[in-house]
């Protein structure tokens, strides 16, 4: 299956899982529509986002670029979805990351500054 373009908030809500590559939003995103990540991370930050939560205990261990194939994909999947304690940890930390009010928040401090 291949589709286009799609925004990952319409997406993800979707979903029994989602296999990302860690980045900070997409991440959140993930976890604010209550699905498990399973985090591939490519480059930059993805990777310290990608273990810290596995950390968590809201995702799979990360798997790296190098590492991936479809049988640990398959694994990684699969643990995501049946793995009821790490998905009700996911749930909660996106309904967490949901409360913040991040964008008004920023917009806040951002008007503070004038």
């Amino acid at each position: 299956l291949r589709i286009g373009s799609t925004p990952h908030g319409w997406l993800f809500p979707r979903t029994a899982a989602a296999v990302i590559h860690g980045g900070a939003g997409t991440a959140a995103t993930a976890l604010r529509a209550g699905v498990v990540p399973v985090l591939v991370p490519f480059f930059g930050d993805q990777r310290i986002w990608a273990g810290r939560l596995h950390s968590l205990g809201v995702s799979p261990p990360p798997i790296l670029r190098t590492a991936l194939s479809a049988d640990g994909l398959a694994a990684a999947i699969g643990a995501a979805i049946s793995d009821k304690a790490m998905g009700a940890r996911a749930t909660a930390l996106g309904a967490a990351i949901g409360a913040e009010g991040g964008a008004e928040r920023a917009a806040a401090l951002i008007g503070d500054r004038d």
